[in-house]
């Protein structure tokens, strides 16, 4: 079932089964506003209320699976493969699918039917995932990857912006608020702190999220600073180029940098040299494995004299450069 459409739950497991693997959910459009109709126009029908009924009908029909067919099916689809063993666990866990994702939708108020479509992904994922000598009941199992098929759809079309992208993010993404009220019902202030030692993760992320799920709809870059103006969103923002007088003036601080050492080489011995030339200057160094060969000595040795090199070129450089910041006189 997608957009609106019904699937029909029995015919269409064996071509997700055997779907190698699913690509992740598709950014979906906001709906259209509601068209104003007239008092006396007839009440528009109601596609996706008739679509999604006739599914959950539909899966009502499938029957439950007790806990001694469930082992008998897994051992079978584990064992060859079976279409039709898939297909009977897929099935007796099509409610599972409907409930988890009722609660995900009374809570997120997506599309339920959206939501049931990823319930589903996450079910076949759950099948080729399960590991019989584990001991879990299936359903358990399947429940994990149904919760996490689903959250996944939400945290990617929730917003324009993905708000979870790290794990205590996305563990933030969907407790956070239940955990505010929570705190709130115990009489408590649900300050960062609090939160963060409640959820186990740090007191930034807890903040940076906050931040993230209060902040209003995305503004498109297209869309006017202001009523009388044509400039737009998009020329506030900061170019990400780097400034003329920033580039002109990392031109003359290298040009004086290599003037330097072009000096400072003519002081050096061979050996060292070579070891300027090949390792430090070099825009593909060769391994002081390499260095250590070509001088007879070993790669330490030849670590311990690029080393001291490097020392003396930095120190040379603070001695003729002495206005010049640190980092630029580190070789």
């Amino acid at each position: 079932m997608a957009n609106g459409r019904t699937v029909d739950a029995g015919q269409s497991v064996k071509a997700m089964v055997e779907r190698p693997g699913s690509s992740p959910p598709i950014l979906r459009p906001p709906a259209p506003p509601p068209v104003v109709r007239p008092v006396s126009s007839p009440p528009a029908p109601k596609r996706v209320s008739d679509s999604l009924r006739a599914y959950l009908a539909e899966v009502k029909r499938f029957k439950l699976l007790t806990r001694e067919e469930e082992e008998k099916l897994l051992k079978l689809y584990k064992r060859t493969g079976d279409p039709e063993a898939a297909q009977d666990l897929v099935t007796g866990n099509l409610r599972l699918v409907v409930k988890i994702a009722n609660e995900f939708h009374s809570y997120w108020l997506n599309n339920l039917q959206d939501l049931i479509q990823e319930g589903n992904l996450g079910l076949l994922q759950a099948l080729k995932k399960y590991d019989l000598s584990k001991g879990v009941k299936f359903s358990y199992y399947a429940a994990y990857w149904i919760k996490a098929y689903i959250l996944k759809y939400i945290m990617d079309n929730w917003r324009l912006v993905k708000v979870g992208t790290t794990q205590a993010q996305r563990k933030l993404f969907y407790n956070l608020k239940k955990e505010q009220e929570k705190i709130q019902r115990e009489g408590l202030d649900p300050g960062f702190g609090l939160l963060a030692e409640r959820l186990g993760v740090s007191e930034g992320d807890v903040r940076e999220m906050d931040i993230r799920l209060a902040a209003g709809r995305e503004i498109s870059l297209d869309a006017p600073v202001g009523p009388d103006t044509e400039r737009t969103q998009i020329s506030l923002i900061p170019s990400g180029e780097v400034a003329a007088d920033v580039l002109l003036a990392d031109a003359q601080l290298r040009e004086l940098v290599s003037a330097k050492l072009t000096r400072f080489r003519t002081t050096l011995s061979e050996r060292e040299r070579i070891i300027l030339d090949k390792r430090i200057l070099a825009d593909e160094p060769v391994t002081l494995q390499e260095v250590g060969e070509e001088f007879g000595v070993t790669r330490e040795r030849a670590r311990q004299l690029e080393e001291r090199l490097r020392k003396t070129i930095s120190a040379y450089l603070r001695k003729e450069l002495p206005d010049l910041d640190e980092d630029n006189l580190t070789i």
